[in-house]
Formats: C-alpha cells, structure tokens, sequence
C-alpha cells in the first residue's frame, strides 16, 4: 500500500512535470473523502502521508466554535469549553483531532481518488505554465506547430501549447504541422480551462529580437537596435546604430555576402529587410530611412513632428512605395509624419501657408495686406513671434519705423491676451461628463480642455482621430494616443466578450 503511494507520486511527478507534494496532498485529500464515505456521520478528516515511507494516518477532526455559537453540525464542531477540557491552549477556529481507522488504498480507494488526484494535477500545471511564462511575456520562444485548429495555429513551445492565432501569423505564410517557429509571446491569459498562450509573428518586437540572436555584437550590445518597422511578410526596416566606431552597425548587420539579414529574412516568410543607419540629427535620419529614394530638400516642423520631404518627380514613386509602404515604413521608423512631394507641391504649399497666414495677421493685427505680406515674407507665422520676437529684430526690416513696430508688437499682445481670455472663459463653462473626469490616465484640467473643444464623454473621446486631438492647443501626439486607447478600451473588452460565430 505504501509503496503503491510512493510509486503514484513518482509517476505523476514525472509526467506531469509537478512536485510531489503537490502529488501527495492530492491524494491525502482523495483519502480523506473515501474516509469520509465510510463513515455514517457527517464527519470531517484529515490524512497525513509520510513522505519517505508512503505511510499514512488518519484523523477525525472537530472545529472548535464559540460558546456562544450554534452547534449547526455536532458531528464536526466542538464548543470551546469544552475542547479546553483537554487542550488547554486551544482557541476558537482551531480542530481536535482523534486517530481513526485509515482506509486501504487499494484499487478501489485509488479510482476514487484519481478525480481529485488529477484535477490537483491540472490545477498545479496551470500554475507552473502561468509562473514560467508570464515573466516571458514579450520575449522570443521557439516551438513547432502541432496542429491548425480553424486557422490558429497550436504550438508546442516546450513545457505548454500556445496559440498562434490567424492575425497574429505572416500574410501568405502557409505554416504546416512540423514547422518550428519562432515568434513573440505576446500574452499569457489565466482561464478556468488552463492558461491560454498567444504568439505574435507580426510584431515588430520578433524582427528586433532575431536580429540580437543572429548578430553576435547585437546580442552584447556593441550594436544597438534602436527602433524597427514592419509591414509583415513583404518588407521591413530597422535603425541602428554602433557604440564601437570600429564596427560598421550596417555592415555587421547585412553580415558576409547578406548571410545575416538572408537569415532573420527566411524566418519572416522572406521578408525584404532594409537596414537603417541611425543619425542623432532627424532630418538626417530620415534621409536614410526613405533610401534608396533620393531626397533634394526637407522642411521640419517641430510643432507638429512632421517633415515635408521634397523629392525630384522620377523618385516620387520610389519614395513612396508600393501602395505607400516605403514612407510608412519609413515614418514609423523614425517617429515622424513625412509628407512626401515634388518640388511643384512644395511651392504651392508653402504659397497656400503664406496666404493663410497673412490672412491670419490681417484679421488678427487689423493691418493691410501689404504689412502683412512683408511680415510673412520676413519669416514671422504667428502673433506669438511678433509680439515676444526682440524689437530690433523687427526693426531690421527695411519697410517698418519705430512707431509702426511698436505699434504692431502692441497689437500682437492685446490680441494673445484677448484670445487666452476667450479661452479660459471657455474651460470654464466646459463641463465633461463623469466617466471622462474619472477615466484612467485623466486630469481634471485635459478633461475641461477637451470638452472646451466638444468633447465631453469617453465615447466622443474614442470616436477621434489623434489628428483632432493635436489641433487643440497643448496636445502631445504620445498622450493623445494613450488617452484615445483608453477611451477605446471599453471596445476590445466587448469584441472579446462576444461568442465566436
């Protein structure tokens, strides 16, 4: 009987890669409900398993309840004062226990036990995968695919199944059972059935990590990958840079007659990789990032966080891309909106810009349209620029006298202070709605400026584009992407909430 105990735990410890004192409990339990059985009072026991030989024994067991309390099951609770009468240190929560009568683990006692034996199993390996897992949410793992479910994909990634789902696979990539795979562990999800595991093959994050296993210097970190875009299975880009001037980053990357990059490449489904050359000035770098397109001349606004990036009309497509995908790359890369054009749009964009800009002046400055034009043409784009710009500045310009500077600068700051009136005037009637006030990542100042400009709710927050949020005075585009995805959450929870169809 004890050996058969011993040789249980062995086993399943084995194969199903749990510790044996998880085994052990398991079984204890499946003891002390075949001990309860036998019994025709309602009782209460506990069995304890000597580890080393196998042995157990088995006691019956009272809870200790206060005097005060109802004796709702006599068979199984002890008045306080009574427990006392034998232990003396006892205190009101604890058991009395008597040894009774073990049942023989035999092979009926065994098949009783084996439900709970296995659910104890089950619950100890949820555990294990969720424990081992977890922290790895976000890094490289390796696996073969052992079947396709529906278009997922199930993976034996080692000690659990993953799933890779459909829209986390490569466009085209036509994966079979037997294929090995590497892919980013985006999620490891606790569930009632087991852990669920999902893999990624389209992050962005799977092309960075290839790279650092493929490439020694990489890997220690003499080469840093500082940022990466993919448009998955078709082509892709990384920035890098080198922390040793010795060592080409690019070079080291493309590897001897492009056995690296063809490496990383095969992985991705023959994904077409262009490897960047990171440049602290980012105009520069964005030179780079749209190569082999040739660029004549870049216009940056800060502002903004975009560039206009003017090409000779052969390159234009070349700068393009495919459907777009060479500037999309490229402005993901680098964190900048390029807007790509010839020399003909650049002019008459820069004419459309001055035109508004002077009709902004006049209106605003109340001057003619010749003052105006000269201010446009001398550089100035806003009443902030005008009225704070040091005044000789302004005096430089050939047209304008003493008096007419000052009286333009005067202007210029009554204008800004009637503007920030209408302004806080309007923060002040705007009044948002109490699920934006109390929306996670929210201040109350953001969520009166927003309703200033009409939207008052998370629901007019999620239905806008970060375009309509950087329109607002004060906006960052990284916290109006934050705020929106905030605002959307409510959206992915019903997505994944609703039945498959």
């Amino acid at each position: 009987m004890a050996n058969e105990i011993l040789l249980m735990a062995d086993v399943l410890s084995r194969e199903k890669g749990v510790e044996k004192d998880v085994i052990f409990q398991a079984i204890e339990a499946a003891l002390a409900t075949a001990t309860r059985k036998r019994h025709r009072e309602d009782i209460e026991a506990r069995v304890a398993i000597h580890h080393d030989t196998g042995d157990y024994d088995t006691f019956r067991r009272w809870e200790v309840i206060d005097d005060e309390e109802e004796l709702e099951f006599p068979s199984r609770q002890i008045r306080l004062t009574q427990a006392k009468l034998e232990h003396a240190d006892i205190e009101v929560g604890d058991f009395v226990e008597e040894p009774l009568q073990p049942v023989e683990f035999g092979r009926i006692a065994a098949q009783a036990a084996k439900q709970v034996i296995m659910q104890k199993v089950r619950e100890a390996e949820r555990e294990r995968i969720v424990a081992e897992y977890q922290p790895r949410e976000g890094e490289m793992i390796s696996g073969v695919v052992k079947r396709i479910e529906r278009g997922d994909a199930v993976v034996d990634i080692g000690g659990a199944e993953a799933t890779l789902s459909k829209s986390g696979m490569i466009p085209r990539e036509g994966l079979r059972p037997g294929d090995r795979i590497r892919a980013i562990l985006r999620e490891v999800r606790p569930a009632v059935r087991g852990p669920q595991l999902f893999l990624d093959r389209i992050s962005s994050n799977l092309l960075v990590q290839l790279f650092q296993l493929e490439v020694p210097e990489a890997g220690e970190g003499i080469i840093e990958i500082l940022s990466a875009a993919r448009d998955p299975g078709l082509r892709a880009k990384i920035a890098v840079r080198s922390n040793d001037p010795k060592i080409d980053p690019v070079g080291a990357c493309v590897g001897i007659r492009g056995s690296r990059v063809q490496s990383v490449s095969n992985e991705i489904a023959g994904e077409r990789v262009d490897i960047i050359k990171w440049f602290d000035d980012p105009a520069q770098f964005v030179i780079n990032a749209l190569a082999p397109a040739e660029v004549e001349s870049i216009i940056v606004d800060e502002e903004t966080n975009a560039m206009d990036v003017v090409v000779d009309e052969n390159q234009l497509s070349q700068a393009i891309g495919r459907g777009g995908q060479n500037v999309r790359l490229a402005s993901e890369l680098t964190g900048w909106e390029i807007n790509i054009m010839t020399d003909q749009e650049a002019v008459e964009k820069a004419e459309s810009e001055s035109v508004e800009v002077r009709d902004m002046l006049m209106k605003q400055l109340d001057v003619d349209e010749d003052v105006a034009a000269i201010l446009v043409q001398e550089g100035f784009t806003s009443l902030e620029e005008v009225a704070y710009v040091p005044k000789p500045e302004l005096m430089e310009i050939e047209e304008f006298d003493e008096d007419l500077v000052d009286e333009l600068r005067r202007r210029a700051e009554d204008a800004l202070v009637t503007r920030a009136i209408v302004q806080e005037e309007a923060l002040k009637l705007a009044a948002p709605e109490q699920d934006l006030v109390e929306m996670d990542g929210m201040d109350d100042d953001t969520a009166r400026l927003l309703a200033s400009h009409g939207i008052k709710s998370m629901e007019d927050l999620a239905d806008c584009a970060v375009d309509e949020l950087l329109e607002i005075p004060g906006f960052e585009k990284a916290r109006a992407e934050e705020l929106i995805m905030t605002a959307r959450a409510p959206w992915f929870a019903e997505a994944e909430n609703e039945p498959a169809g």
